[in-house]
């Protein structure tokens, strides 16, 4: 008989994989990535054509020397691993590592660990698709290129083994960017008014909102303003001038993305994008399911298409039908249009047979499994059903020369959110008071309420907030978001509290260097267009090396123009008027994970160390004590009081020697401001040199 083998990525798809096949076939894993450039040296050839140098990966020789004895068994070879361009680069090297030239070797792939999926495939075998590989080798090469010839600058100016990373440092730069934004934005008073008014007939009274005047809307921006439009409103009558009626379409949504997975997991779930991707990884490769054996419950985890299949289509239409009624089901579905390209090969996320309902295989799943595949099916049978459509009501209440405003909205018909809804879904709370009014009823002012709010600065940026902006600008790809954030908080550059992302003192020093020596490598617009370009690779009309070869001779400029500016402030450790307790030396400012701290030179004699409080010079506004630059646990920066914890002063902004000329309070650096830290007061002025 005669004997095949299949080679798959992850030994958790074998068993699912062998159970649909016949046993003439074998399954076995290759454990992801064999080969790659050496750990030891750059890994390519600039003087040769950028030829890549790739060794078996250390800890593989073993599997490598079990593949080989099955491909010597095996009449035909089946290359199954992932659907994407690093899938087809690991069937690239595993066909190089095995020597595979003279058999009779097919590339196989598949969006989801189905049985029809997987045999479907055998029918369509192909070769192994070089632009692909190429995409990848480029990728690899530009990735080690950034990595390999910075970081040891970095190392050299910091003192720490750090690390540089082409979308690794412009993601920094964002975050850092962000970070300056907040710190520089100064907050405007705007003021609202409701006005509470009497129904005939009703017990409960109407909240409006005050909208302006019959020329349009007003701003408050002070109390004065409000008082006086309270005192024009003294003798006004409140009046229903206006109704309108009308319906408002709610769009079913989009089945998932990476990046949408990602960023919906985090603010409904809570996860993290790396808890999202292991997950989703987990029901991608086949989970034991009680009466079906190992299955795949969803389709390939890394896309950035929105496509679907006909066959899915049509079940999933079939099961809403059967499920919800026919007036459920969507009549088309219209694809997002992306700007670039898009991997359309792919199809979304979602799961590989609808009517494998969450609560069908909720006591196979763990609870987070579970709470995934669940998001994950709601969301596909949403985006095949009809739109919601709500009932609009908006009313506008004339007093005077001023105009009030109410609306409220009532769904009509529930289509997709029947499966699906979001927190930022309307409540219809002003329904039943709207119905017992019509225009010219006059209305009877029960009371104001007035609010005082100010501007908010622009949020930290969170996980899934990053996420969207990398996708936005076109920076990295669907494979390599989770890896990046990791990496920044892995080298402890960003820290994370409470899901925000916070730049460390690390992270702040990292990215001056990156700005002031290579700002094209942590510009945005040039590492999207570098993305760009790689995609251009995949489709086979841009040659991989002439990327790589127009990249290096730039980045190698750079780096020698870096290291002589190096040379010149050549930084040798800091000397402190701190005594070593232990021996008596003076102690030296070192860098660690979390920033600056204390270290005795004498090491490794003396391995005293101390936590580094940088002095500012500034006079603490609660006890007159010092203000010194502090960091948290995890090592974001702050300015507390030296004599802490007697003294509980602390602020996220540098404080200033300058009192607020208003209010008297302390004032603290914003940007090129300084603004009082009284947010009530509001004073702020232009920085001088203090």
């Amino acid at each position: 008989m005669a004997k095949y083998l299949v080679i798959v990525e992850s030994p958790a798809k074998v068993k699912t994989i062998k159970k649909f096949l016949g046993k003439n076939y074998e399954v076995t894993a290759s454990n992801g990535h064999v080969r790659d450039m050496p750990k030891s040296q750059l890994g390519f050839d600039a003087e040769n054509d950028f030829e890549p140098k790739y060794i078996t990966i250390r800890g593989k020789g073993d599997i490598l020397a079990k593949l080989r004895k099955e491909v010597k068994k095996a009449d035909k070879i089946y290359l199954a691993t992932d659907p994407d361009r690093e899938g087809e680069a690991i069937s690239w090297h595993l066909s190089k590592a095995l020597k595979l030239e003279d058999k009779k070797v097919y590339r196989i792939s598949f969006n989801e660990i189905t049985q029809n999926a997987v045999k479907a495939s055998l029918k369509q075998p192909r070769e192994v698709d070089m632009d692909l590989v190429d995409a990848q080798q480029a990728r690899r090469m530009l990735d080690r290129m950034v990595g390999y010839k910075i970081s040891p600058l970095l190392w050299a100016k910091v003192k720490r083994g750090l690390s540089a990373g082409r979308v690794q440092s412009v993601t920094l730069r964002l975050i850092c960017d962000r970070e300056e934004e907040i710190n520089a934005f100064i907050p405007e008073e705007y003021w609202t008014l409701e006005a509470k008014l009497n129904i005939p007939g009703e017990k409960r009274p109407l909240t409006a909102k005050f909208h302006g005047n019959a020329s349009g809307k007003i701003n408050i921006s002070s109390l004065q303003e409000v008082e006086k439009i309270k005192d024009d409103l003294k003798t006004a009558s409140y009046k229903v001038a206006e109704i309108k009626k009308g319906e408002r379409v709610k769009k079913a949504p989009l089945p998932f993305t990476t990046s949408t997975l990602q960023q919906e997991a985090s603010k409904i779930l809570n996860f993290s994008i790396q808890k999202t991707m292991r997950l989703a990884q987990q029901l991608y490769e086949g989970v034991d399911i009680k009466g079906q054996g190992t299955v795949g419950l969803i389709t390939y985890l890394r896309t950035d298409s929105v496509r679907i299949s006909e066959e899915a289509d049509a079940s999933a239409r079939s099961y809403i039908a059967g499920a919800y009624g026919d007036k459920y089901v969507a009549e088309s579905t219209e694809n997002k249009k992306t700007s670039g390209k898009i991997q359309d090969a792919h199809e979304a996320i979602r799961p590989s047979d609808i009517t494998r309902t969450p609560a069908l295989v909720k006591d196979s799943l763990s609870r987070d499994q579970f709470r995934l595949y669940q998001l994950i099916w709601k969301r596909f049978a949403a985006s095949r059903m009809s739109n919601a459509i709500y009932e609009t009501t908006s009313v506008k209440i004339s007093a005077g020369e001023y105009r009030f405003s109410v609306s409220a909205s009532r769904i009509a018909f529930d289509g997709f959110m029947s499966v699906y809804t979001s927190d930022e879904d309307e409540k219809a709370e002003n329904n039943v008071l709207l119905k017992s009014i019509d225009e010219n009823t006059v209305l009877e002012l029960a009371e104001f309420e007035e609010k005082q709010h100010f501007t908010q600065p622009p949020a930290h940026y969170t996980e899934a907030s990053l996420v969207k902006t990398l996708e936005e600008l076109g920076i990295g790809r669907p494979s390599t978001y989770s890896p990046t954030i990791t990496t920044l908080l892995g080298r402890r550059y960003v820290v994370k509290e409470s899901k925000n992302l916070y730049v460390t003192e690390l992270g702040e020093v990292v990215n001056s260097i990156m700005k002031e020596s290579f700002p094209t490598i942590v510009d945005d617009r040039f590492t999207a267009n570098m993305e760009s370009l790689l995609d251009k690779v995949e489709e086979g009309t841009v040659n991989w090396k002439t990327v790589v070869s127009n990249f290096y001779p730039d980045l190698q400029e750079a780096v020698e123009n870096a290291e002589k500016g190096l040379e010149k402030i050549k930084i040798e450790d800091e000397v402190t008027d701190v005594i070593c307790e232990e021996c008596g030396r003076n102690m030296v400012i070192k860098y660690g994970p979390h920033g600056k701290f204390l270290a005795c030179p004498g090491f490794p004699d003396c391995r005293n160390t101390k936590p580094y409080l940088e002095k500012t010079g500034i006079e603490c506004p609660h006890c007159q004590k010092e203000v010194v630059i502090k960091k948290t646990k995890k090592g974001r920066k702050y300015y507390g009081c030296e004599n802490n914890p007697e003294c509980d002063f602390m602020s996220w902004q540098k404080p200033s020697k300058k009192k607020c000329p208003k209010c008297g309070s302390y004032m603290v650096e914003k940007g090129n401001k300084l603004a009082c830290a009284n947010e009530q007061c509001g004073y702020s002025e232009n920085r001088s040199d203090e």
